[in-house]
């Protein structure tokens, strides 16, 4: 059984606008997925249908086998966390304690039990010692980690995350993808990120779908997804740097056992053309 599925999902706005087109979406246990398209592609508006925020025109989508319903909804709402992609939207309590202890006091937890989630999310995502700190004197990437530790403190089965990197600096990407592969592999969580960030994908998903206008154009593996150069460039998207650098190289007449895709990658054709 997947965790999560949409079947026949389409979603239509109130001007007409279809952002969601027949969209069919799986995702197993503990797997990390990444959706991938440009602005405009439909990410957003799919995210919102894992917990029931939106309602599908037509279509379904399942969470632990059964479809949302109103009969449920609390219980989707324990079992997938989203993360928007603007912490502003999210982060609303005079002090980070309160905004994170948010989601569990509303779970109707004991005292004890709310302090020590809060500890625990905090130190997950570096912002302990800030617990009295106003959220809203934070930086852009202190604010998106604590919206980050509010939706852990309620230790949710699947964290869903909207463009988790948007205006951070390189640090802070570097924060957020680390956590995203120690929450995976540290804690089992399944993982779905919606980005237009090609560069940071191959580092940590399991697999890419990419929207492109509402629809599913292409999934696989990150190097599966990324051979497909027409679907990349229907989508309005670029292959990696890194790989544009190696298919230059490759173009000079550079023998390539593979085009990497991560800085990892790199390193090791590097050292194989130069031992060569």
């Amino acid at each position: 059984m997947h965790i999560l599925e949409a079947r026949n999902l389409t979603y239509v706005y109130h001007n007409g606008t279809r952002a969601l087109d027949d969209v069919d979406f799986i995702v197993k246990r503990s797997e990390i997925v990444a959706i991938l398209g440009a602005n405009g592609a439909g990410k957003t508006t799919l995210l919102k249908h894992f917990n029931g925020i939106l309602k599908p025109t037509s279509g379904t989508v399942l969470v632990k086998g059964e479809s949302i319903t109103k009969k449920n909804i609390l219980d989707v709402r324990k079992t997938v966390g989203l993360v928007f992609q603007d912490p502003d939207d999210q982060i609303f309590a005079p002090t980070v304690r309160q905004d994170v202890a948010f989601g569990p006091m509303n779970l109707g937890l004991s005292k004890d039990v709310v302090e020590h989630r809060v500890k625990e999310s905090l130190e997950l995502v570096g912002m302990a010692g800030y617990e009295d700190k106003v959220p809203h004197h934070l930086s852009s990437g202190q604010k998106k980690r604590v919206a980050i530790a509010g939706i852990l403190a309620m230790e949710p089965q699947v964290m869903v995350l909207d463009e988790p990197t948007a205006n951070l600096d390189p640090n802070g990407i570097a924060m957020v993808v680390q956590l995203i592969r120690r929450l995976n592999d540290d804690f089992g969580m399944t993982i779905i990120v919606a980005t237009q960030d090609v560069d940071e994908v191959p580092l940590f998903a399991d697999r890419i779908v990419i929207l492109s206008k509402g629809r599913m154009i292409t999934q696989g593996t990150p190097r599966e997804v990324f051979s497909q150069r027409d679907a990349i460039e229907k989508a309005g998207l670029r292959l990696p740097l890194i790989a544009q650098l190696f298919e230059s190289l490759k173009e000079e007449g550079v023998s390539l056992n593979t085009t990497p895709l991560t800085l990892g990658e790199a390193k090791q054709e590097l050292l194989r053309i130069l031992r060569a």
